[in-house]
């Protein structure tokens, strides 16, 4: 029996891994409202649960607001194994003021109006189609899907750009940015950085040796020991070593 929701009410989110490139994995987030058929794309790197925040974020701003549920296959990038919303992802839905759920195991077709997004995604968009990098297919998925958009769709027969402003998301604008913040425990090394998913972080050379926690940001990374931020600089490329001035000097300092 096919369900129809009604407006502002769900959307359906799902991952689909759609291959590699020289660089590695590629995956496609994909967001359709389950009222207007409202589709947001985004490909990735990573399904990992940051970049899934991250994600979810840019889809917001694209549709221009939160629908009041959201629907999603039951992965431990939600739930964990042993029951109930992984902590981090709990935080962000409850500021974003929107319901979690989750399709019983082996039955995706409960989300089947995103499984068919997919399904058109790899073999209308994807079929036979070239790119260079994450970068151009990202353009390239851009174009695809302001023209998915302004397509009528079969069964509601209007076009979804037309059906979007019946939807009655909660608006962005009432909702504050959420602070994407990981923290991990780590230990200053000898030449006075943190490592940090393959960056280097420089530290003042005296907490060389002694465990501090990396506060990993969007775009900041912060070194803190209790409550003192040691500190703070801007996130780097993985293999970069991003180091302050002041600390380079006071570590040659000590060795003279």
């Amino acid at each position: 029996m096919r369900f129809e929701t009604a407006p502002g009410h769900q959307a359906q989110v799902d991952w689909a891994y759609i291959g590699a490139d020289e660089e590695g994995k590629l995956y496609a987030f994909v967001l359709v409202l389950s009222f207007s058929r409202l589709l947001y794309l985004e490909f990735t790197r990573s399904m990992d649960l940051p970049t899934l925040i991250t994600c979810h974020q840019r889809a917001f701003s694209f549709l221009g607001g939160v629908p009041s549920t959201l629907l999603y296959h039951n992965t431990a990038q939600v739930k964990r194994p042993q029951g109930g919303l992984h902590p981090l992802f709990a935080d962000f839905s409850a500021h974003y003021g929107f319901a979690v759920r989750t399709h019983r195991p082996y039955r995706p077709r409960t989300k089947g109006k995103v499984e068919r997004r997919v399904d058109c995604l790899k073999d209308n968009f994807l079929r036979g189609r070239s790119f260079a990098g994450l970068q151009d297919l990202s353009q390239q998925g851009r174009l695809w899907l302001e023209q998915a958009n302004r397509r009528v769709h079969a069964t509601t027969g209007e076009r979804p750009l037309d059906l979007l402003p019946r939807e009655g998301l909660s608006p962005l604008s009432e909702i504050p940015p959420y602070l994407l913040c990981l923290r991990h425990s780590r230990r200053a090394d000898a030449e006075g950085f943190v490592h940090l998913a393959s960056v280097r972080y420089s530290v003042p050379p005296q907490y060389v040796g002694q465990p501090v926690v990396v506060v990993q940001q969007e775009q900041r990374v912060q070194v803190k020991l209790g409550d003192l931020v040691l500190a703070e600089h801007p996130r780097g490329a993985p293999g970069a070593s991003v180091a302050t001035a002041e600390h380079v000097t006071a570590l040659w300092q000590q060795t003279l």
